[in-house]
């Protein structure tokens, strides 16, 4: 069979909606898709019998709130239970919970197509690391996919066994459900604990918790959530927040209640952010923060409370992931005050903002740069911890997405509890550290908006603008890159002394991303392959002040640009955007 599907490290996706239409909310799926289903866990099961050397792995198995997504799940339980393998079924479930839960099975699989439209789905999968497979890992299940889903004989063998499989079997799978779902709620609350509070001592937990507590009664937070019918509708949300005393408010919180577009950017915010406006209008005061996850609910961007404007402001996504990075980098100086052997770090992916390495140079951190990808990133950390490095922080600043260590996905809870900590903490507390660190005035009665005004400012591409997204013909990205070097230097030696003139723009150097591997001075841009390249712009000193970015989408049949200033300039980024964009069309003729 011809198959039409994205097979990226980040998740494999298609349109699972029968009629192939992306905004189609149909729950059905086609032969071919319900092929494609049970070949994938399938493989992945003989991929986990030969890592772990168990003939009957345990694997938990979950979902978001698509429609096609208990299709699709029911033909991999089916298939799965014809092998005798152990399933552990979790129904809808948020990504960070099936991760959380499956550190203490074998694996898992993972039905979600993450923020795209409501009519795709995919698969995600994974082993007991609190992540998704590596890149080299997935390369090694994606190849054997590839193999069986072009073989006629063995697609009629795998179905006769999915359409044979025992229906007292799957319903006693199904009426073990409730348990397996509070044995996953129950794992993640506690690896919630202890991500938030960098502790594994549950004493330490709760003494840092007792803190929270304390400051929230004395100052009550208040919090509201977008819900939008993700899995976070069934996650511990609610349940965490009245524990720590924070007052949640909700919209939109029956599952499968998808009432505007999945991806949490400025377009889809805004219903939050009115809600919060509804709620300061009838007297809630306390309401300081709002966030909306994506559909499988491991993203969340934020909307907090202008005291000054009084208004509800949405956060950018890279200011989402400056804050978090501000919060938990200092949070980790903090706790490691007494440790003279203590290297603090930050890993990102190739397009964050070069914000980053500003707060991370005032508080003494390096930053590391991975190529585009939740699992690059991770991976990236991982390398340097064992170097010697603390990275309790790391994520893709370019969507918002934070990742808290242990934790090897991005949570909104980390994101929200990151901005709790970081307002509520007063006494020798981590906005008083990052004052310090600026040489700058620290007034203990400070909000939000006061934090804010501390970073430093770039101008930056949203990944959800329209100028950021190409359709490019070319599907050879090393050659396209090639081409678009010799345009870029081209124009380069027209542009220069313009640039050098009025942007303070003199000189400028090439790095690439492949993995989670940085190369800088790159003469040669297509060996970025599939991988980043960006073109950092610099000034008579050799500092950067600015850069431009592009890598085709794993996940999307998209190309992706942006830019990235250094201070409150919009023009410059217009015109950094466009000469991109320019250049890589006609490196596309």
């Amino acid at each position: 069979m011809k198959l039409n599907m994205i097979l990226s490290a980040s998740g494999w996706r298609k349109v699972f909606a029968e009629s192939g239409n992306e905004q189609d909310s149909t729950a059905s799926i086609t032969n071919d898709d319900y092929n494609i289903a049970i070949t994938a866990a399938d493989t992945f099961l003989e991929y986990l019998i030969n890592k772990t050397e168990q003939d009957t792995p345990v694997i938990a198995i979950g979902m978001d709130t698509r429609p096609t997504g208990p299709k699709i799940a029911d033909a991999m339980v089916r298939i799965l239970l014809a092998k005798n393998a152990v399933i552990q079924y979790l129904g809808v479930t948020a990504a960070p919970e099936i991760m959380a839960y499956a550190k203490k099975l074998d694996g898992f699989i993972y039905i979600s197509a993450s923020h795209n439209p409501i009519g795709h789905n995919g698969i995600k999968f994974g082993l007991n690391d609190g992540g998704v497979l590596n890149a080299q890992e997935n390369a090694i299940l994606t190849e054997e996919f590839k193999k069986r889903i072009a073989n006629e004989d063995y697609l009629a063998s795998i179905k006769y066994l999915t359409d044979n499989c025992s229906t007292s079997k799957v319903r006693e799978i199904e009426s073990e459900f409730k348990s397996s779902k509070h044995n996953a709620l129950k794992a993640y609350h506690e690896f919630m604990n202890e991500t938030i509070t960098g502790e594994k001592d549950v004493n330490r937990q709760n003494q840092f918790f007792s803190t929270l507590l304390q400051a929230n009664t004395e100052k009550p937070v208040g919090i509201v959530c977008d819900f939008n019918g993700s899995a976070r509708t069934v996650s511990i949300d609610r349940e965490y927040f009245a524990q720590h005393k924070i007052n949640f408010y909700t919209i939109n919180d029956k599952p499968g209640q998808i009432v505007h577009e999945i991806i949490p950017e400025a377009e889809n915010l805004v219903y939050v952010a009115q809600e919060m406006e509804k709620l300061h209008h009838e007297g809630h005061d306390e309401v300081i923060l709002g966030y909306m996850p994506d559909c499988d609910g491991d993203r969340g961007n934020i909307v907090y409370w202008d005291e000054t404007a009084k208004k509800a402001v949405i956060l950018k996504a890279q200011e989402v992931f400056s804050l978090s990075v501000l919060a938990e980098l200092s949070y980790s100086i903090w706790q490691n005050r007494d440790n003279k052997d203590f290297r603090p770090a930050v890993a990102v992916n190739c397009p964050t903002s070069m914000r980053i390495e500003e707060i991370a140079h005032a508080l003494g951190a390096e930053v590391f740069r991975a190529e585009v990808g939740e699992a690059n990133v991770v991976n990236l950390a991982r390398e340097k911890r064992e170097q010697g490095y603390t990275v309790r922080i790391l994520g893709e600043g370019s969507n918002g997405g934070t990742i808290t260590y242990p934790s090897s996905v991005r949570d909104p809870l980390n994101t929200i509890f990151a901005l709790v900590k970081l307002l509520s903490m007063k006494n020798d507390g981590l906005f008083e550290l990052w004052c310090k660190a600026l040489r700058i005035q620290y007034k203990r009665d400070f909000t939000l908006n006061d934090i804010i005004k501390t970073l430093p400012v770039y101008t930056t591409t949203g990944v959800s603008e329209p100028c950021a997204i190409l359709h490019i013909k070319n599907t050879d990205h090393a050659d396209l890159k090639r081409k678009f070097q010799k345009h870029f230097e081209e124009e380069w030696n027209e542009k220069k002394d313009f640039l050098k003139k009025e942007y303070n723009i003199y000189s400028y150097e090439a790095v690439i991303t492949n993995g989670t591997k940085e190369t800088c001075g790159i003469t040669d841009y297509s060996l970025s392959k599939k991988g980043g390249l960006k073109i950092v712009f610099k000034d008579q000193n050799f500092n950067p002040v600015a850069f431009m970015w592009m890598r085709g989408s794993g996940t999307e049949p998209v190309f992706r640009i942006m830019c990235d200033v250094k201070g409150d300039c919009r023009f410059l980024e217009r015109m950094l955007i466009e000469w991109e964009t320019s250049l890589l069309q006609k490196a596309d003729k």
